[in-house]
């Protein structure tokens, strides 16, 4: 199949994550979701990065579990982003995990666990049937996220007041030597960082809907309104500039096209979202991603996989809505960026025995103007 045809799923945010705030949800590695604490999957840590320009740690931003279609392995995706207001749009305030285990493997480890296996029930013939929807207080439906090469397993409410009462009481007994022994070791930079020092936006599930269901309801006019506001806070003759035709046959030509190329691309990017404003995230594994702006030489040359050398491809990016999405009830955090591009290892390589989340790469492009997402 044509890079171009693959199939590109939108991520919308749903039901927000109760009591998943503290720390990491058992048998919860499987679900799709914003913020919170990153899960692990079953003998590989969560990542916990700190910024290469600040070493502060950083903030979990998205978790996606995406198996490939006929591998063998669980496959779990984390992007990172450091809040701190100079680090925005620095290309190393920006990071993704990828982590996978063998079903075979993480099956032998449930043998011994027959409750917990039955009551998370990840095995591997139910993964691609309907699943139950998540629960929550108002009653309403859900649809977990499992569509094509990204699925999604049953999620269960394992909110217990009784049990965070407890573990906070726990919590306030520590000793300093104890807090320092839950320090986590970060892969990169060789940072060491406490769980109680990083970030943490409020958690929502992520859902999914296809994009082909939303093509035929294209608002253009919408495309076209925010299109006229760009224009007026950028002063720039946007209709005169997309009626041009633009040549890149050299460079001294690429410099005088950047602004024309600029508005083309954004008012494409409008048009294609316009369908789903809502779109936190686009899946499209190997298939081809939406600019925001014209893209720049990181967004070109993508490094080849640092463990195998094999090429990298596309798989997936954040969108614009979902900057106004990422809070904090208790802390002023924030990121800003216009969208985020994720690129992993094609072969999605994995050493046996490995037990450390690889990071792969993201290109970083700035928002030519927020204002038009809020």
């Amino acid at each position: 199949m044509a890079a171009s045809a693959a199939p590109v799923l939108l991520g919308l945010r749903d039901a927000e994550m109760r009591g998943s705030s503290e720390g990491p949800q058992d048998g919860t590695w499987a679900v799709n979701k914003m913020g919170g604490i990153p899960d692990s999957l079953p003998a590989v840590p969560a990542p916990r990065p700190a910024c290469g320009r600040c070493g502060a740690a950083m903030a979990h931003v998205v978790q996606v579990y995406c198996p490939l279609e006929g591998s063998p392995y669980h496959r779990l995706l984390h992007v990172f982003a450091c809040v701190h207001s100079d680090c925005v749009g620095q290309p190393c305030s920006w990071k993704v995990f990828r982590s996978q285990v063998l079903q075979i493997q993480e099956e032998c480890g449930q043998d011994s666990q027959a409750k917990p296996k039955e009551e998370n029930n990840f095995a591997v013939k139910d993964w691609c049937e309907g699943a139950e929807d998540w629960g929550d207080n108002n009653e309403s439906t859900l649809t977990p996220w499992i569509t094509r090469d990204l699925l999604d397993s049953k999620v269960g409410d394992n909110f217990n007041v009784e049990e965070d009462i407890e573990c906070m009481s726990q919590l306030q007994e520590l000793s300093l030597d104890e807090a320092l022994s839950d320090c986590h070791t970060v892969p990169a930079g060789g940072h060491v960082l406490p769980s109680s020092s990083v970030p943490v936006f409020q958690p929502y599930y992520i859902n999914v809907v296809d994009e082909e269901d939303y093509i035929n309801f294209v608002d253009t006019n919408h495309a076209q309104k925010l299109l006229q506001e760009y224009r007026q806070r950028e002063g720039v003759e946007l209709e005169f500039l997309l009626a041009q035709s633009i040549i890149f046959d050299n460079g001294e030509k690429y410099e005088k096209a950047v602004s024309k190329s600029n508005d083309k691309i954004f008012y494409k990017f409008m048009k294609r979202i316009s369908a789903c404003r809502e779109q936190i995230l686009r899946y499209s594994w190997n298939g081809q991603p939406l600019f925001i702006t014209c893209p720049s030489s990181d967004a070109t040359e993508i490094p080849s996989c640092s463990n195998c050398g094999s090429c990298r491809v596309f798989e997936f990016q954040l969108m614009p809505a979902l900057v106004s999405m990422l809070k904090n009830t208790l802390l002023d955090i924030s990121v800003d960026f216009g969208t985020i591009l994720i690129y992993t290892c094609q072969k999605s390589c994995w050493p046996p025995n490995h037990q450390n989340p690889m990071e792969e790469f993201c290109v970083i492009q700035e928002d030519p103007d927020q204002m038009l997402f809020k």
